[in-house]
């Protein structure tokens, strides 16, 4: 296989690999870089249900270490986890982190990979129209020539928000824990979820959403310090939302969690957070962030059938709801 250099994967697409880091790596060499993650999650795990006991995706080598980054929800409470190298090799892996701000995974091969880690690019520099490459595990065989349809704010049911998130078209089947390249070979985001995207003139297409890899940089060392980001964490509710026409829906309750020991129902109408209206999803979250770090009270006003009730919720630590075994992480330091 060629060098990235002028590499045309579909007829809008050419990509070039330049100079620098990637100028010495073919092309194969640099995909070599993406792993096949797959873990086994306890039974009783908090997110067993939604996500099931068995998953399978992507993950890239970032160092000579032997660390793999990946998307979080694939390793989230796993008590196996399994890479498969560009050879075929089976190896046992170690849950490392989990940042759920942003949802990257880190865990690390416990051999060593006789592989090049990726580098880690620039996502900021990646603008609305520009076009990159999107790669699974499969190599050469799953190459997919992409273009960035949006830099903008997602917003998830799961208490998740990303302020510059990378939207790109046409969409890539085995996106979990994929890796977003950048015409310099470098990697650039980390594949997420399949999703909906708004362009002008076109209207909503199938897309990927891919987490910045700047994210990942001021919190890397903590993941493989102490398993988690140091900032203080925000406060949780434990509910799934959904928006429809501005409006804030309940949809979901975690069991044991903040929301249900307040009793906050599926169906509940959120009005107002701390006696200010709410205006959409992305509102909500930023209205309960606001009011300071896990453990704050929110004061929350519903609409309940023809009832508008307030409710406060103690907020807590999301982390602590998570199953993550004191021998899984790499966590040399406590937070």
């Amino acid at each position: 296989m060629n060098r990235f250099r002028l590499m045309a994967l579909v007829p809008f697409l050419l990509i070039a690999v330049g100079t620098g880091y990637a100028a010495d790596q073919t092309a194969e060499e640099i995909l070599k870089a993406i792993v096949k993650v797959r873990a086994v999650i306890h039974d009783d795990a908090v997110t067993a249900q939604s996500l099931g006991t068995e998953r399978e995706g992507n993950g890239v080598l970032i160092d000579p270490a032997g660390h793999i980054l990946t998307i979080g929800y694939l390793i989230l409470e796993s008590k196996i986890i399994e890479v498969t190298g560009p050879d075929g090799q089976v190896m046992n892996a170690t849950f490392i982190g989990y940042d759920y701000d942003t949802g990257f995974g880190l865990l690390r091969v416990n051999k060593a990979l006789n592989i090049t880690p990726m580098k880690l690019g620039s996502s900021s520099k990646l603008k609305t129209g520009e076009p990159a490459l999107v790669a699974n595990h499969k190599g050469s065989d799953s190459v997919l020539g992409v273009r960035v349809a949006a830099r903008q704010e997602f917003t998830g049911y799961w208490e998740y928000l990303l302020e510059n998130a990378i939207f790109t078209i046409p969409p890539f089947q085995n996106y979990g824990g994929a890796a977003l390249i950048g015409n310099d070979g470098s990697l650039l985001g980390i594949g997420s979820i399949f999703t909906q995207i708004n362009v002008p003139g076109l209207g909503s297409l199938p897309a990927n959403m891919f987490v910045p890899i700047d994210l990942l940089k001021p919190i890397l060392s903590d993941l493989i310090t102490a398993g988690r980001s140091r900032q203080p964490q925000r406060p949780w509710l434990g509910m799934h939302t959904d928006e429809s026409h501005g409006r804030v829906f309940v949809i979901r309750i975690h069991p044991g969690g903040p929301a249900q020991k307040a009793n906050l129902q599926a169906g509940d109408l959120i009005l107002k957070v701390n006696s200010q209206p709410v205006e959409g999803q992305a509102d909500f979250f930023r209205k309960i962030w606001a009011l300071g770090t896990a453990g704050v009270k929110v004061p929350i006003s519903i609409l309940r059938g023809t009832k508008i009730q307030d409710i406060t919720v103690n907020s807590a630590d999301r982390y602590k709801f998570l199953k993550l075994s004191p021998e899984m992480g790499g966590k040399k330091e406590t937070l």
